[in-house]
């Protein structure tokens, strides 16, 4: 092939691959002569709230002594109660969990040089749909940490987890809102290829995607706000 050839050639693919670029960033995703039908995606987005939270308070005590362990949790335990009553919560909305006492020598394995024979660990469980107050108790908890309390527990992540149980009132608006976006998408194309837009062939709403509004690209429950997302699919005729 002479290189003017060549030339021509590749100046066409590149066109072609511009062409078809700009299609899919417009949310074309495949158009079909044969059938005379158009596939688009449609996009939508939304910031909610969290709805709820589930925040666990959890203490941890060592020492040589069992009941001495068992006492110093019993007490903890009254202050992080003291310290949520004193924020506003419900005796409905505090679960307090059984309290546990650990003899590290008692176990299996277990080694003599550890420098505390017993551990415990107790939780108090708030359940609320104030996660606005839960928020702002989280970010206060100097007075249970001056009074002596060791918040925290081994293998527990800290902090409320904030859920989104209304999830089905927020589902139906952003998927009519991915339709809409995909339908103009569909209406567009077929306007600058001369043709009419026909009823719809086939949809595939696709999965509604929950993230946190802190960046990460999921949701692990520590972010009050909340982004879904979904992409749908459709397919129309054209006529």
């Amino acid at each position: 092939m002479s290189p003017i050839f060549r030339l021509i050639a590749a100046a066409l693919i590149a066109a072609g691959v511009a062409a078809a670029g700009f299609f899919v960033s417009n949310g074309l995703e495949r158009f079909r002569m044969a059938d005379r039908s158009v596939t688009v995606k449609g996009l939508a987005e939304k910031d909610v709230e969290s709805d709820f939270a589930v925040w666990t308070l959890s203490f941890r005590r060592a020492g040589a002594e069992f009941n001495g362990v068992q006492q110093a949790l019993v007490g903890d335990r009254e202050k992080v109660l003291a310290f949520l009553s004193e924020r506003g919560f419900a005796a409905e909305e505090m679960q307090v969990r059984p309290l546990q006492v650990q003899d590290l020598l008692a176990r299996e394995y277990a080694q003599g040089n550890v420098p505390f024979r017993f551990n415990g660990t107790g939780q108090v469980l708030v359940r609320t749909s104030r996660v606005a107050v839960v928020e702002k108790a989280a970010l206060a908890l100097d007075p249970l940490i001056q009074a002596g309390v060791q918040l925290g527990s081994e293998g527990q992540a800290g902090g409320p987890r904030y859920q989104l149980r209304g999830f089905n009132d927020a589902k139906a608006p952003l998927l009519a809102q991915a339709t809409r976006n995909a339908r103009e998408q569909a209406e567009k194309f077929a306007a600058e290829a001369g043709a009419k837009l026909g009823p719809l062939k086939s949809a595939n709403q696709g999965v509604i995607r929950i993230t946190g509004d802190d960046g990460n690209d999921f949701d692990d429950g520590s972010s009050r706000g909340k982004r879904l997302r979904v992409v749908s699919t459709f397919e129309y005729e054209l006529r």
